[in-house]
């Protein structure tokens, strides 16, 4: 069992920076690529960020592109999410997730642990 904490939400004018971060614990933590998820208010979860194992291989949504950078430290167990040019549709709650594998993906239903998420709100 993995456990994830997430820390950093917030609110945020519109054009400003939130960093989010993602701390892992556990049994062994080694191995796993880490993702980032948001769930907008009355929406489905989807995809926003992800990183493999070893931190050299990331993607990230088109929606978020060029604005959001996804980053894993030294350590391999913590992941943050540096998010910058914030806009209001960014608005959700953010989750981490791990899945356990070295090669990271981009669906909810492939990620195995998931933390309990963090707000960011983003006014116009």
């Amino acid at each position: 069992q993995v456990q994830l904490v997430e820390s950093g939400g917030g609110l945020v004018q519109a054009g400003g920076s939130l960093r989010l971060s993602c701390a892992a614990s556990g049994r062994t933590f080694v191995g796993y690529a880490m993702g980032w998820f948001r769930q907008p208010p009355g929406k489905e979860r989807e995809f926003v960020a992800a990183v493999d194992w070893s931190g050299g291989s990331t993607a990230v949504a088109d929606s978020v592109k060029g604005r959001f950078t996804i980053l894993r430290g030294n350590a391999k167990n913590t992941v943050v999410l540096q998010m910058n040019s914030l806009k209001p549709e960014d608005t959700a709650v953010y989750y981490c997730a791990a899945r356990r594998q070295y090669d990271l993906r981009v669906k909810v239903a492939e990620y195995d642990d998931w933390g309990q998420g963090t707000q960011v709100t983003v006014s116009s």
